[in-house]
């Protein structure tokens, strides 16, 4: 209907159409005053090498203004949830937004799209978006999350116990003796691959697909989130990252998902432990970290991320020697964090708020494979997920299927949080709910169950495997198997669902 429409403006806004016209006339009349003067420079070597100084020059600003303001390894390009930095709600975030800015970040991230596989009746039949729990007694202890860098599980022992790897090595010794009192899941995986869709998945629930959540024009958006609930709850709320305040989104982030205090490497304040490329090492700032905890009020709710085990491989020079090089330059940064974690926990022992709280320790992403097995595709991106707290409450190793989004849920249902909640997560301790995995690679949905797991393109199924078949060698979608349509059904709910409550914005309940 556009030239009806057209028509119709025409008519009852003629007035506009005459002003326009008017101006343009003017601006051409203007134009035509102005006599352009060609000047040709007399020293063409020094014209061309001052033009080419000077854009190469406004090119570094460039480059350094898209970045945020510096030009460090640690930073990335900043996004649209960077807006969050410098507002109180994140409501007022499009006010710090202008519209270039918003088009240029959002062109090719808008990957989340409106789909209708089913009627919306239907979707609960397949998909639950909302849970809550009863069983447990409600409790207020503490919690402490680390979210360790490119952490695979391939690394550790405790979660290979079971592995036909010849001559498997792991080089988490702390992690593993940590795991004897822990509740472990052997089998879980990331629900991204970068760091900033974990901290969604594992803080808000939310996964990311093809692109970041934190990425798309829908993030600035009020979430219900494991810290919003925490912090309804009387939970004083931080969050700890040594690199570059700011840096990966994480503060506009963690602003929009409330937390109380953002702890960077400005408020550590000491440049000697640097690491010169991402941040504060993972010893000192995690030192520094237990020795903030010990001074909060309880009950607290904390999260680390951690920065050592990343490209460029690096470790404190005093520790080189102890760390040797493994197979691959991650392992000796793998051990370093490691080690890290333990003068940790070896300094919260002494604390007083130490036996009244849960730690939980998963990866963010997958990072440098060295074994053959943890390059398959059934078995990339897999993170090891640990539940500790002193009195061994919850302790054992669990096989079934699990992911970064169940650890929201799981948490809430450990402290007796008994009202609704938004989750696409399942908790891990409940028995009520049938285990799986939802997770993207290359344009395809993989949607884990039953011992089975459909690749699905968003538009048809193009592969069905058993879960035992981690290189997918054997494609039984020619045997139609009934298990075939409930699983696509399952898929396709999970992601109508998904992309409903984003784009309409229903994350805060």
């Amino acid at each position: 209907n556009k030239a009806a429409l057209f028509s119709g403006f025409l008519i009852h806004y003629w007035h506009v159409f005459a002003l326009y016209g008017l101006i343009l006339g003017v601006w051409i009349y203007l134009y035509r005053l102005v006599r352009v003067k060609e000047n040709f420079p007399l020293n063409k070597l020094f014209y061309y090498t001052y033009s080419i100084g000077i854009f190469l020059i406004v090119a570094l600003l460039v480059v350094g203004g898209i970045r945020g303001g510096d030009f460090q390894k640690a930073t990335r390009p900043i996004n649209l949830v960077d807006a969050n930095r410098h507002v109180k709600k994140n409501i007022q975030a499009s006010i710090v937004l202008n519209t270039p800015f918003s088009i240029i970040r959002t062109l090719k991230t808008n990957s989340i799209q409106k789909v209708n596989y089913m009627p919306k009746d239907s979707l609960k039949k397949y998909v639950k978006s909302h849970r809550y729990y009863t069983k447990n007694e409600t409790i207020k202890p503490n919690i402490v999350l680390f979210i360790i860098e490119s952490f695979a599980r391939e690394y550790l022992g405790a979660f290979n116990k079971n592995s036909t790897i010849k001559n498997y090595k792991s080089y988490t010794p702390f992690i593993d003796s940590l795991a004897n009192h822990s509740l472990i899941f052997s089998n879980a995986y990331a629900n991204g691959y970068k760091s900033i869709h974990a901290m969604s998945s594992i803080l808000a629930g939310i996964p990311s697909f093809k692109d970041a959540f934190t990425s798309t024009p829908y993030s600035n958006q009020k979430i219900q989130s494991l810290v919003s609930i925490l912090k309804q709850e009387g939970y004083k709320t931080s969050f700890y990252h040594g690199a570059q305040n700011g840096s990966m989104g994480f503060l506009g982030f963690g602003n929009i998902l409330g937390f109380d205090n953002y702890v960077g490497r400005t408020e550590y304040n000491n440049d000697a432990d640097y690491d010169g490329f991402w941040g504060i090492w993972d010893e000192p700032f995690l030192q520094f970290m237990e020795k903030s905890l010990s001074k909060e009020k309880q009950p607290f709710f904390s999260t680390v991320f951690t920065v050592s085990s990343h490209e460029p491989f690096n470790i404190p020079e005093k520790y080189k020697k102890r760390f040797p090089e493994g197979n691959i330059k991650m392992h000796k940064c793998v051990r370093y964090t490691d080690y890290a974690i333990k003068q940790f926990f070896e300094s919260a022992k002494k604390e007083p708020w130490f036996k009244n709280t849960i730690f939980v320790m998963v990866a963010d992403h997958s990072n440098l494979i060295y074994y053959d097995e943890y390059r398959k595709e059934l078995n990339m991106n897999t993170v090891p997920i640990l539940f500790y707290s002193a009195n061994e409450k919850y302790k054992g190793e669990v096989t079934e299927l699990a992911q970064q989004i169940d650890i929201y849920p799981t948490l809430l249902d450990m402290i007796g949080y008994k009202k609704p909640f938004r989750s696409w997560g399942r908790s891990l301790i409940s028995d009520k709910e049938e285990p799986f995995v939802i997770k993207y690679a290359s344009g395809v949905y993989y949607y884990f169950y039953k011992g089975f797991v459909l690749a699905f393109n968003g538009q048809k199924t193009i592969g069905f495997y058993k879960q035992s078949d981690k290189a997918m060698v054997h494609n039984l979608i020619a045997l139609q198997n009934p298990i075939i349509e409930e699983m696509q059904k399952r898929c396709e709910a999970f992601i109508q669902d998904y992309s409903d409550k984003i784009i309409n914005y229903k994350l805060s309940n």
